[in-house]
């Protein structure tokens, strides 16, 4: 495998690990939706404030968050809309896990 395409590969894989948590999958569903101040995160994912920081921080150091500082609260934003795309193929790939797991059923009776 060449460095270039090894590299490319990489960074995609930093991407998925990052989206590779509940909580993670549901800020970032949230954050589709318009931009949303920590707090209201915090409260959407049930987790304690330094969860939900660190939940945060690993999604910005993949690129897919921006945050926004003004007073004393933080406002994250959602950098990648594009993301969501990968979010419609997951849910047909396991649409499809479904069919055939009941197709498998089928068959066995």
């Amino acid at each position: 495998m060449k460095k270039a395409e090894q590299e490319r590969l990489l960074r995609r894989a930093d991407i998925l690990k990052a989206l590779a948590h509940p909580s993670r999958l549901l800020m970032v569903e949230k954050l589709a939706e318009g931009e949303r101040c920590v707090c209201e995160l915090q409260k959407m994912v049930g987790a304690d404030m330094s969860t939900v920081s660190k939940h945060l921080s690993v999604l910005k150091r993949a690129g897919l968050v921006q945050d926004d500082k003004r007073g004393l609260q933080v406002f994250y934003r959602l950098l990648s809309p594009c993301v969501l795309n990968f979010f419609t193929c997951v849910e047909s790939v396991i649409e499809a896990r479904k069919k055939r797991g009941r197709a498998a059923c089928e068959i066995a009776k």
